[in-house]
């Protein structure tokens, strides 16, 4: 009976301290600063202008159009846009102040809970694809002003499909527990011991700009693991290492040519593509100097990976033979039999850490598609590559990325045929054409 006694006091208080967490964490209080009575669908008058103007600049530091737009739409914010999750597609809401598809019967509470606490009007707990847990850092000042900018977005009568992942992700409850386990229910805090320009860049990284989102790598569950901007895969696409590693992240790159990648879309080796070419073409190009260098600042400050190089496959190993043949056939014209490429439109293969990581989803993907670079205003031509997949079989792919991703002083790992197939079925891309 005593034991019995004993048993049940520990699992009451184990369920308190549970519910007390739970709580604590679902606690959305701080957006209780926000207006509660008017409507996102009423519009913003004349002496809203200069709210209006700076919520713009928080809309592109965020870069909400990049997911609340569907690909070729002409219509901003309207969502539709299915984000590839590894437990399936989920759909971006419309956010324009329509009233019957949009978030126009929403209030500006509302609207900062869903931005900072993953809460639906109803209560519902949105899909950690909307970044919450980084947005949770944005200052109530901007959420005002960004809430501001979308009364003044066109609205559009949309509605979005249904998102409806598989048991058991389909289950909107589930999130509590997510939130409980990945989500840090806390503003941003700055740090005293460091100069207003780095909590200015970290205020960026870690909460509009969403930077680890992508380049932090997640668990099986999708939450960040203890990595920091250390590398993540992308499916088809692998988002790099972005600390002060000299190897596989941006150690070996000074300030100004970070404020370069992100404004021009390339620099003295990399360009940008893929979802880093979207990024910059919708937000980072946008930025103002100071907050490019602010960011610049706080990355060169992140802990190195610790990441280390290996030796290089040997030049007279079998794959980097072929390799080199298919690049000498295909490569050197934009790239050079150096590696060096093209400054601002093909770029340098030669020391280009990203090109060296582990996962080199990146390159096959490149190599089998093409591709295109950051269109930007100081870069408006861009460059552009062609897509080998009709071209070059499996092996030939892996042996030309083995051979890049070891020359000209670089080294990594060899890439196998069976990555190669794996990313061809991914992108639906056609087998390597006949000979005749």
């Amino acid at each position: 009976m005593k034991k019995t006694t004993i048993l049940g006091g520990v699992a009451f208080i184990a369920a308190a301290v549970a519910a007390g967490m739970l709580w604590q964490n679902g606690d959305t209080s701080a957006d209780d600063v926000a207006d509660n009575q008017i409507l996102t669908s009423q519009p913003p008058g004349a002496a809203d202008a200069a709210a209006v103007a700076r919520g713009k600049y928080i809309a592109i530091a965020g870069d909400c159009v990049a997911c609340h737009t569907a690909p070729e739409s002409k219509n901003a914010f309207a969502g539709g846009y299915s984000i590839s999750t590894p437990f399936g597609g989920i759909f971006a809401s419309n956010i324009t102040p329509d009233k019957e598809t949009g978030i126009g019967n929403w209030t500006e509470r509302d609207f900062y809970r869903a931005v900072r606490h993953g809460k639906g009007k109803e209560g519902e707990n949105l899909y950690p694809a909307m970044p919450y847990n980084a947005y949770v850092k944005v200052s109530d000042r901007d959420m005002h002003d960004l809430w501001m900018y979308m009364r003044s977005v066109k609205p559009v009568r949309y509605a979005v499909p249904e998102t409806n992942l598989g048991f058991p992700y389909n289950i909107r409850l589930a999130m509590m527990g997510w939130n409980l386990l990945f989500f840090k229910n806390s503003g941003f805090k700055a740090d005293l011991s460091r100069s207003a320009e780095w909590n200015r860049g970290a205020y960026l990284v870690e909460g509009l700009e969403h930077c680890g989102a992508c380049h932090t790598p997640k668990n099986l569950l999708g939450g960040d693991r203890d990595a920091w901007l250390q590398g993540s895969n992308l499916s088809e696409w692998h988002a790099p290492d972005i600390t002060a590693n000299s190897y596989t992240g941006i150690g070996g790159w000074s300030e100004q040519q970070i404020v370069d990648y992100l404004k021009l879309g390339s620099n003295h080796v990399a360009v940008a593509s893929g979802p880093m070419a979207e990024a910059v073409t919708n937000s980072t190009q946008h930025l103002s100097d100071g907050d490019l260098r602010a960011i610049a600042v706080y990355l060169k400050s992140q802990p190195d990976s610790g990441t280390r190089k290996p030796q290089p496959l040997a030049a007279d190993d079998s794959n980097m033979k072929m390799g080199a043949n298919v690049y000498s056939a295909n490569c050197t014209a934009c790239h050079n039999s150096d590696g060096k490429g093209i400054p601002n439109l093909a770029t340098s293969l030669a020391g280009n850490p990203a090109l060296q990581a582990e996962d080199a989803s990146s390159i096959i993907s490149t190599i089998l598609q093409g591709g295109r670079g950051a269109v930007t205003q100081g870069n408006p031509t861009s460059g552009a590559m062609p897509a080998f997949a009709w071209k070059l079989s499996d092996e030939q792919v892996a042996a030309a990325a083995t051979y890049l991703r070891n020359s000209w002083g670089n080294a990594a790992s060899a890439v196998k045929p069976e990555e190669v197939a794996g990313k061809r079925k991914v992108l639906n891309l056609p087998e390597q054409m006949p000979a005749h």
